[in-house]
């Protein structure tokens, strides 16, 4: 199966991710020391190992977004920054398969320290990813060797053992299953089934916690000390600096909180087995991940042991614990998830690498159960939580993304823990893998993109206005002589669609009915099929109106701080009111007559998009924009929920 995404808008985007965003990281992770890191660990350079103990993950990371890259776009000077790094990486690799700068270079000999901080098993999970990454792109195994060999030296030492042998930041179980996926060999499937079974299985775990925190410290001063000796005596040195930490603003007794996440256990997701976390807790990306890594090894063996768990979380997190935007965890310094309905909405921490987790885990859901939620659910979050995350220009990121915002968070060039920058780009450079799928003679149509699918004897080119229009065309250029299925996904969002083959109208299928109403109100189990059975000729078409009219949300009123607010989407984009646009206003305060809404294109705004207005009850326009743009115009406040009376008297449109 052969997708390529065409000129507009997501190719737009995917373009700047692979002529700037790429380029700009790998400027950061030199100037930040990352990369010398490895030059000092493979002897070639002298100096002082800078950064975070797990910071070889950033730059791993950053070869698997190139690697994808250069599979999709044809860039010399790319493939050469990049087959130059993977050399270095093959330098520093010990004759076992074992690397990790961190302790190559402060602690040599010592390998597989307190795996519920260090993230040595983190590291090591996302240098196979972008080993399988870079075979699948180019062919060339050069990097897939080292990947194996690092899985290698994983299964040798780690296999048959006990719960306490689990990481702490769960990655490593998607590498293996990924790796597996490409290789066949078994013991890498085996490895990452291990890992997820004996969460939750160490016994008296907080104080195993509590061991290891007290060690890796130990470590830390040491390593602090002797940084400090050595810029003495190299008084020439130039000393790496790393950014400062991202800006999140804290509710009281968040630490009291955290010290009781992590010390039960929930904060790693270790509080009990896989099999019986049937609610998301925890820091968000690593329950994402876990999750993740969880539906494929079901998806991989043909098997359900995880996901009746992994359905009841999904559940509990749409109805109780997501943010409008689909962002997910809604508590800073645990970076993850809170009580039920608790969504602040500048507390939330919505962490950009969290949103893309949830993408990667529906996605998995979808191939395993087959339900339109879930694709539905990854719209939603690209187009929002995650595309928010990187900034026009490709080289301004947001790492956490509140729902409201007073001043003390803006896109900054690079973070302390740049961990969400290549995230974005390796989703993005990969986005073409996640618009269709296909079994047998049946074709699911997951997201509207423009694109062209090729299968065999069927070819088909689409066409999509989204997300500023609603019109979707699917077009067969080429189709085998018998019938084949199409499934197309309904938005959730779309409140009316039609569909059209050749011009000829198509009874929907009916939506679902919901019991429990969602948090956010946002409700992507609305979403489903819109099945056509036919044999296709070349010329036949498909023609669907999605309903892009303004739509406004109220929350669940078990969110206190949403009562008396509401929000606005259209279509599949989410809605806010930014200081820019509004000068004369306090976005805050003001209320806006939901009943008065207009819209309009604007050229000259953010690169042309639609803005929605409406009047405040006193009469002064408010503007809004898409969140996902929010930030791109300097310092600025931001709303997404805001004011509102019902009862005003508005003018008319």
């Amino acid at each position: 199966m052969q997708i390529t995404i065409q000129p507009g808008y997501w190719y737009e985007r995917i373009r700047i991710n692979a002529e700037q965003s790429i380029f700009h990281q790998w400027k950061m992770l030199e100037e930040t020391g990352c990369i010398q890191n490895f030059r000092i660990a493979a002897g070639e350079e002298e100096g002082f190992r800078e950064g975070w103990f797990f910071s070889d993950s950033d730059a791993y990371k950053w070869v698997d977004a190139a690697a994808r890259i250069i599979g999709q776009h044809t860039d010399q000077k790319l493939a050469d920054l990049m087959e130059s790094f993977i050399a270095l990486i093959g330098r520093v690799q010990q004759s076992d398969g074992y690397i990790f700068t961190y302790n190559q270079i402060h602690f040599p000999g010592s390998k597989w320290q307190n795996l519920q901080i260090e993230h040595e098993l983190y590291c090591h999970g996302h240098l196979i990813e972008a080993g399988v990454s870079h075979y699948r792109a180019t062919g060339n195994a050069c990097l897939l060797t080292i990947a194996q060999k690092a899985a290698d030296c994983v299964v040798r030492d780690f296999a048959g053992k006990g719960a306490r042998h689990t990481p702490g930041h769960e990655e490593i179980e998607i590498a293996l299953l990924r790796l597996y996926e490409v290789t066949n060999h078994r013991p890498y499937l085996k490895m990452a089934e291990q890992f997820i079974n004996q969460r939750g299985k160490t016994f008296l775990f907080g104080l195993s916690l509590l061991m290891q925190s007290g060690n890796s410290k130990k470590r830390l001063n040491e390593v602090k000390v002797n940084r400090q000796n050595y810029l003495k005596e190299h008084p020439g040195y130039h000393s790496y600096a790393l950014p400062a930490g991202n800006a999140a603003k804290k509710p009281k007794n968040i630490h009291l909180r955290w010290a009781w996440n992590t010390l039960s256990g929930k904060f790693f997701q270790q509080q009990k087995p896989v099999r019986s976390q049937i609610v998301p807790e925890g820091h968000s990306v690593r329950y994402c991940y876990l999750a993740t890594a969880s539906a494929m090894l079901d998806r991989l063996q043909q098997t359900q042991q995880f996901l009746p768990a992994l359905k009841t979380a999904w559940e509990r997190m749409i109805t109780r614990r997501l943010y409008l935007t689909g962002g997910l965890g809604s508590l800073p310094v645990i970076e993850g998830f809170g009580r039920d309905y608790e969504l602040d909405p500048e507390f939330a921490y919505a962490e950009t690498c969290a949103a893309i987790g949830s993408f990667l885990w529906n996605w998995e859901m979808a191939q395993l159960t087959g339900d339109a939620c879930y694709s539905d659910l990854m719209e939603w979050q690209l187009h929002n939580a995650i595309s928010v995350g990187m900034g026009l220009d490709g080289k301004t990121f947001l790492y956490n993304n509140p729902l409201a915002c007073h001043g003390s968070i803006t896109r900054k060039t690079w973070y302390e823990v740049p961990c969400c920058p290549s995230n974005l780009s390796r989703l993005l450079a990969d986005l073409e893998k996640y618009i269709f799928s296909s079994q047998a003679d049946t074709v699911w149509v997951h997201q509207y993109i423009n694109s062209t699918y090729h299968d065999g004897e069927l070819m088909l080119e689409m066409r999509s206005g989204l997300p500023w229009e609603g019109d979707i065309s699917i077009k067969v250029l080429q189709a085998p002589d018998h019938e084949q299925v199409f499934h197309l996904r309904v938005p959730s969002w779309s409140k009316e669609t039609k569909v059209r083959v050749n011009g000829e109208d198509i009874p929907l299928s009916p939506m679902k009915e919901i019991n429990e109403p969602t948090a956010c109100g946002v409700d992507p189990r609305l979403s489903h099929w819109q099945t056509i059975h036919r044999k296709w000729k070349p010329g036949d078409q498909i023609e669907m109106d999605l309903d892009m009219s303004p739509v406004v949300r109220f929350a669940h009123p078990k969110v206190k701080p949403h009562r008396n607010q509401a929000a606005l989407t259209r279509g599949p984009l989410v809605y806010c009111l930014e200081s820019v646009d509004n000068p004369n206003v306090d976005i805050f305060t003001a209320a806006g007559c939901v009943e008065a809404i207009t819209q309009k294109y604007c050229p000259d705004v953010l690169g042309g998009i639609q803005m929605i207005q409406m009047e405040t009850t006193d009469e002064r326009k408010l503007n809004l924009i898409p969140y996902f743009l929010w930030g791109n115009r300097g310092k600025s406040t931001m709303t997404v929920w805001f004011n509102h009376s019902k009862e005003a008297l508005c003018k008319p449109n």
